[in-house]
């Protein structure tokens, strides 16, 4: 019970180290996730900070508009990743700027679905993230205490080669780029590499120079290509144009793969602790059975000494009994033997006689199983021993008309002679016993390889039941009405004596055979 108890506290224990161990993993892999995900949220914002350092670069002095094509061109470059060392390669998959309502007013990259944007926050999908204003872009605090959004208008129409005009809108005209995109790579870069400063400087800018406003503060200066618009078309135009959002679209797949790697690592620490902590109680569960069957190898051996003080105690008893016995058969036997006693004494004197046989008998097999089987081998010719043995029980073999066969191959075995010849006795006597009148029996002795024969007893009595196979070999254990259940269990200790096996089979069609292996053949 207290083994029990302690085996049990140990499986607790390691169980719940198990767990801690897991617990610990699964809460640092969820801590990598949320560092995997700060990381991408902070590289949004520095490129949120980026484009609006862009913005402000590329917005026309005096007014708060920027044209379309400009912008898309520098958001294009953006997007591809060539003109900012924040964005990884194919991190940035699209940037969308919003109106106040929260509509697409420029965008480049893959196409994002409108629901995505239409409330600020993450939208966390399998392979992008959606990121809807991760900082305040495009909209400044002017002298007035109004904001001043930056404006996106349309792109002005070509330059007409013919028109001398001042006042055709030269301050607003494109600079078109070049085919390599220097134009506006190096200027973009230049904001790179300043837009820490530009959006310092950006918020200490004194109102009146780049957000100057003009007809009274309400309306940016119209440019030239728009003052033929009405009023109403105009100011409805800036209301949907001007740049209150924005909204990135970002690949996880770095975050995935991240993700993926530290699972994995986890994933095999916890394996590691999982061998460890059953390595462990297996341990713990073999040293308990060790113990256990030390304990129990201690208790068995002082059993066996105390079985075997008694054996000899119960072996000196029943040799003493013999004498006592020995002087009453011998009484008996002068008593019968009397001319003039009566027929009735003489019978009495003869079942006196015939009980102290059986007794002495009995007593006999007892001390002759409880004696030491100490093996003395020699080479012996199997055949003569079995001959000499069934001479012996001729007068049986008559008595009861019992045939008796002996076949086989001419065999020679190292065995104890005298050992050998009770054991044959006892299994020829018990066939004798078992089988009826007119019975037979065969002694069939063969090879079975170079090195080893085997010896059978067969009858062709009642046979034994399956079931009694192995208990027919147990002392005092017997299915005669005159055995006294030790003849067998004599065989059993002189074959394993010699180190040989023996088993009971049945013998078709009818019978038991007694089979004796491993008999080491002589060199």
């Amino acid at each position: 019970m207290e083994l029990t108890r302690r085996s049990l506290l140990v499986y607790g224990l390691l169980l719940a180290v198990w767990g801690l161990v897991v617990l610990w993993q699964v809460e640092e892999h969820l801590r990598v996730r949320e560092s995997a995900k700060t990381d991408l949220r902070n590289r949004s914002k520095d490129i949120a900070n980026t484009l609006s350092a862009f913005i402000r670069g590329l917005r026309f002095r005096g007014t708060g508009a920027i044209t379309q094509d400009r912008l898309e061109h520098v958001i294009n470059e953006l997007v591809n990743g060539r003109t900012n060392e924040l964005v990884k390669s194919s991190e940035l998959i699209s940037i969308v700027l919003l109106n106040a309502a929260g509509e697409p007013v420029a965008s480049a990259g893959k196409p994002i679905d409108p629901i995505e944007i239409v409330q600020e926050g993450e939208r966390w999908g399998r392979e992008s993230v959606t990121l809807v204003n991760p900082v305040d872009l495009g909209a400044t605090l002017a002298s007035e205490g109004v904001t001043n959004p930056t404006v996106i208008l349309p792109a002005p129409p070509p330059r007409d080669p013919s028109n001398t005009n001042r006042d055709d809108g030269r301050a607003f005209q494109r600079r078109e780029p070049r085919a390599d995109g220097s134009i506006a790579s190096n200027a973009v870069g230049n904001v790179i590499a300043n837009h820490t400063n530009v959006v310092a400087t950006n918020a200490a800018v004194q109102p009146g120079r780049e957000d100057r406003r003009r007809d009274g503060g309400s309306r940016l200066r119209r440019p030239p290509w728009l003052r033929s618009m009405e009023e109403k078309d105009y100011q409805a135009l800036l209301e949907k144009r001007a740049l209150h959002g924005l909204a990135l679209v970002m690949s996880t797949e770095s975050l995935q793969a991240a993700w993926t790697r530290d699972l994995w690592l986890r994933s095999i620490i916890v394996i590691l602790a999982t061998i460890s902590v059953l390595g462990s109680g297996l341990a713990w569960r073999n040293l308990a059975k060790s113990s256990d069957l030390q304990l129990r190898l201690v208790r068995a051996s002082e059993m066996n000494t105390h079985l075997k003080e008694m054996n000899l105690a119960a072996a000196g008893l029943a040799h003493e009994t013999r004498n006592p016995l020995n002087i009453i058969r011998g009484l008996a036997q002068m008593i019968s033997k009397q001319p003039d006693i009566a027929p009735e004494v003489r019978t009495k004197s003869r079942e006196i006689l015939d009980e102290t046989d059986k007794v002495t008998a009995q007593l006999n097999e007892f001390i002759n199983y409880s004696r030491p089987r100490e093996v003395r081998r020699s080479v012996l010719a199997l055949g003569s021993v079995v001959s000499e043995v069934v001479r012996a029980l001729n007068y049986d073999l008559e008595e009861k008309k019992v045939r008796i066969e002996v076949k086989g191959d001419p065999l020679s075995i190292e065995a104890d002679e005298q050992l050998l010849r009770q054991a044959l006795f006892n299994l020829l006597l018990n066939a004798i016993q078992a089988v009826d009148g007119g019975g037979e029996i065969e002694v069939v002795a063969e090879k079975t390889n170079a090195s080893e024969a085997k010896l059978e007893v067969r009858d062709n009595g009642p046979g034994v039941p399956p079931d009694r196979r192995t208990e027919i070999f147990k002392p005092y254990f017997t299915t005669q009405k005159t055995g006294t259940g030790l003849g067998l269990a004599v065989v059993q200790q002189i074959v394993l004596a010699h180190g040989w096996e023996i088993e009971s089979v049945a013998n078709a069609p009818k019978g038991a055979i007694f089979r004796i292996t491993h008999l080491k053949l002589a060199a």
